[in-house]
């Protein structure tokens, strides 16, 4: 599967939900749509089925949908106000331009059931791969294929809860019961401080003792309740992980190139679908719960920009000035095309883009 196809059905599949949420919600409150396009521009086919034109546009890095009245400021023929976005309660308008990211996290949470559904749980066993030459493992006898059983008498049953133990030893002695060739062991092992970056590349420090896994995992199958509270349990620790990033990003605390566009997200998409299709549900899954949050952000053009209008409007009891939303929409837009700009940057810089199209130049 070609990165091409793979980033068109990716971004097809996100773009196809997060429009659909708008598109349902609207409906059920009675506003009337003019258009669900999946792409922006000049429109490529479709079908015009009632007053709503169903198309596919010709750039296929979004889509939209048009609603009756949605520009507060247009003008209307008196039969159709009962079908205006702008006429309906704003609780009903906030609930139309939060369908859209909800259902992104609706999208997530349907894929991650069908993988716990299908899979069950994979749990990383405490079983010993690679040890570290002169690490405190060698050291204290530890061998490769020893199964971590205990740590100071407290069990472990998975290899993030012994290092998680290993981690806030503070560089105590610790006794590991092992089992090794059917028999039980007790080796005394000291961790040592290390210097290490956590997921964000950021620099950290934490106590080892100088082993990896061995990669041996342990399944265990799930009835549907279970599926479905492990992918809301999942859905949720993506969404904190990725909150925790955006403010890291905004702290400096972690680099801004390590942001990536369009072009990193067709190569992972490309990459994920060589690896199969699990792989690249799950890589769907996962930008879906990315795009939800981006327009959960306050920032005027995209839902969250509106869904804070619509907010300040049900506090103040009337409309945020159309002067003043449109000087926010102008900001916005500048914000977004700046943060475009940038990550576009990033992914020519990354992927050496410009080399490429200096070679296809030179062959001609």
């Amino acid at each position: 599967m070609s990165y091409f196809f793979s980033f068109v059905i990716v971004l097809g599949v996100l773009i196809f939900v997060h429009e659909l949420g708008h598109f349902l919600v609207a409906r059920l409150f009675g506003v009337g749509v003019e258009k669900f396009s999946l792409g922006f521009g000049p429109k490529i086919f479709g079908k015009k089925i009632g007053i709503t034109d169903y198309r596919i546009s010709a750039i296929p890095l979004g889509g939209y949908v048009k609603m009756v009245g949605e520009e507060p400021d247009a003008e209307l023929d008196p039969m159709d106000i009962p079908l205006s976005f702008t006429h309906k309660h704003v609780f009903k308008r906030i609930g139309i331009v939060a369908a859209g990211p909800l259902f992104n996290f609706l999208l997530a949470i349907v894929i991650f059931f069908g993988f716990f559904q299908i899979y069950g749980t994979q749990t990383l066993k405490p079983v010993v791969g690679k040890i570290q030459e002169g690490s405190p493992a060698e050291k204290a006898g530890i061998q490769e294929g020893d199964l971590v059983l205990a740590i100071n008498d407290t069990r472990v049953s998975t290899w993030e809860e012994m290092a998680e133990r290993i981690g806030q030893s503070k560089g105590e002695i610790l006794a590991l019961s092992i089992k090794r060739d059917g028999e039980v062991k007790i080796l005394q092992v000291q961790p040592v401080l290390k210097q290490d970056k956590n997921m964000f590349g950021e620099d950290i420090e934490r106590y080892i003792v100088g082993i990896t896994a061995s990669g041996d995992v342990y399944s265990k199958k799930l009835n549907p309740i279970q599926a479905f509270t492990e992918s809301l349990s999942h859905t949720y620790n993506v969404t904190v992980l990725m909150f925790v990033g955006i403010g890291k990003l905004i702290l400096g605390s972690i680099s801004a190139d390590n942001l990536g566009g369009p072009i990193m997200i067709a190569q992972m998409a490309g990459d994920q679908a060589k690896e199969g299709i699990a792989n690249l549900l799950y890589f769907i899954a996962f930008i879906s719960i990315n795009l939800a949050i981006l327009n959960f952000l306050p920032i005027p053009v995209l839902d969250g920009g509106h869904l804070l209008f619509f907010t300040i409007e049900a506090i103040r009891g009337r409309p945020v000035s159309i002067r003043v939303r449109e000087i926010a929409q102008q900001g916005g837009m500048f914000v977004l095309l700046l943060l475009m700009i940038f990550v576009f940057y990033n992914d020519v810089m990354r992927y050496n883009v410009m080399n490429y199209i200096g070679n296809a130049l030179n062959f001609f």
